[in-house]
């Protein structure tokens, strides 16, 4: 059974930091495109950011390039999200996707909020 367990939302201060864990069992999280996404209380699933499963380039959306940074623990089998400089506007359920092909997994969402 596969499952993507994320950790490391809550509550936090404008300009803070969290980092947020999402970790696999059942499959090996190297071998698939690691995504995070978003969503806002009456707003569609957004992108943040796009991990290709062979080490390239990752894509962020541009609401958060330069403040958020995704990165792999192969050993672990887990893949992170660290957010800096948060904003209110980021407060949202963050979820966690391993894909491949035509085939997605997605963790159950973690939510962040962003304020004083």
């Amino acid at each position: 059974q596969v499952q993507l367990v994320e950790s490391g939302g809550g509550l936090v201060q404008p300009g803070g930091s969290l980092r947020l864990s999402c970790a696999a069992s059942g499959i090996t999280f190297s071998r698939y495109d690691a995504n995070w996404y978003r969503q806002a209380p009456e707003k569609e699933r957004e992108l943040v950011a796009a991990m290709p499963w062979y080490g390239g380039r990752t894509n962020y959306a541009d609401s958060v390039k330069g403040r958020f940074t995704s990165s792999r623990d192969n050993a672990k089998n887990t893949v992170y999200l660290q957010m800096n400089s948060l904003k209110p506007d980021d407060t949202a359920v963050y979820y966690c996707n391993a894909h491949i092909v035509n085939w997605d997994y997605w963790g159950q969402g973690t939510q962040v909020t962003v304020s004083s």
